[in-house]
């Protein structure tokens, strides 16, 4: 395996294989502490109206449901609807 820093995955864009969606790219990343595994990612929902008002929400992608990471993509494997986590759900600030 080859190591890989949050910066490097932030910049990869998630894409869907069943149905071939693009998602976007990761905006977190989950971690188990100590041992440093990464659980799941996290990539911004699709924006509201027309694009013009906030994202509706986020997606949590187990990193179990990832099927392949690239050089510039990640493909996932993922019923979006058990994924889908609501605008109430805030990034902790750092």
């Amino acid at each position: 395996m080859v190591p890989c820093r949050y910066t490097d995955l932030r910049c990869k864009e998630v894409i869907n294989i069943c149905d071939g969606c693009r998602l976007g790219c990761v905006c977190d990343v989950e971690v188990e502490l100590p041992e440093g595994r990464i659980c799941a990612i996290w990539v911004p929902g699709p924006w509201r109206w027309l694009g013009l008002f906030r994202r509706d929400g986020y997606y949590r992608i187990p990193w179990s449901c990832i099927r392949r990471a690239g050089d510039d993509i990640i493909l996932v494997e993922a019923d979006l609807t058990g994924c889908r986590v609501g605008r109430e759900w805030k990034r902790p600030r750092r």
